[in-house]
């Protein structure tokens, strides 16, 4: 196994994605061949299941666009039917403490570093050295989604196997007792996101957020190189109205 967004993260690339809750094969088709360093596949907030999630990753092959799936909690046997599908890396939500970001790792790894259970499918259908390569290759992402998981960061990306953080911003803001959506003129909730990417940057790991338009050369500015643009939702409204923006002239 051989993941490419984890060796871009390894050597400092700004790595773009875009969430995908729309489940269908042709959506991960389509948008994993325009230039995306990975599609964000949404397992928590999505309707989807794990045929259709299976169908989207096997889309994908052949592009140089890494699949993630963001699980849909933090369950060791949530995580290994994700990863068993072929994911190459995982999203964690609600990630609070150092002990719930050991378990993620421990959850994507098989023994003796972790408790993986053996039966990688498709993921290891056409790999002869997965079993060999998927504990280093597999890329583990946190979410930062409350004032909890804001003071234990530096514990929490100090665990070994940790690869990422990602703020979701929403989450966030609604937790810290703020505006949903979230005000980024708020200079308290400013701070929290500048604190997220110090901590990151003292362990040399990189955060990302939910970016829409409009936001995401702010986030980039503020240190943030792990980002996701918006989601195929908002692309297809967007190519919709732009659409008929330009016919009805």
């Amino acid at each position: 196994m051989k993941n490419l967004l984890k060796e871009k993260i390894r050597n400092g690339v700004n790595c773009v994605g875009t969430f995908i809750e729309l489940g269908h094969p042709d959506v991960t088709e389509i948008l994993s061949h325009q230039g995306f360093d990975y599609l964000l596949i949404d397992g928590e907030h999505s309707p989807m299941s794990l045929e259709t999630m299976e169908r989207m990753l096997r889309s994908m092959v052949g592009t140089d666009c890494t699949p993630i799936i963001r699980a849909q909690w933090n369950d060791p046997v949530i995580i290994k039917r994700i990863l068993d599908l072929g994911a190459h890396g995982i999203m964690v939500p609600w990630v609070n403490t150092k002990e719930e970001a050991e378990a993620a790792v421990a959850a994507c790894r098989y023994p003796p570093e972790g408790i993986r259970g053996w039966g990688p499918r498709r993921a290891a259908r056409w790999d002869p050295d997965y079993r060999d390569t998927a504990n280093e290759e597999i890329l583990v992402c946190v979410q930062v989604e409350t004032q909890k998981s804001l003071d234990n960061l530096d514990e929490i990306l100090g665990v070994d196997g940790i690869d990422a953080c990602y703020v979701g911003p929403w989450d966030l803001s609604n937790n810290l007792g703020y505006s949903v959506p979230p005000n980024y003129d708020n200079e308290k909730f400013v701070e929290a996101l500048d604190h997220v990417v110090k901590v990151a940057k003292k362990h040399g790991k990189p955060a990302g957020m939910w970016c829409n338009f409009d936001n995401v050369g702010w986030a980039v500015k503020r240190g943030f190189r792990f980002n996701t643009v918006a989601n195929a939702d908002s692309f297809l409204s967007y190519g919709a109205k732009e659409g008929l923006r330009r016919a009805r002239v």
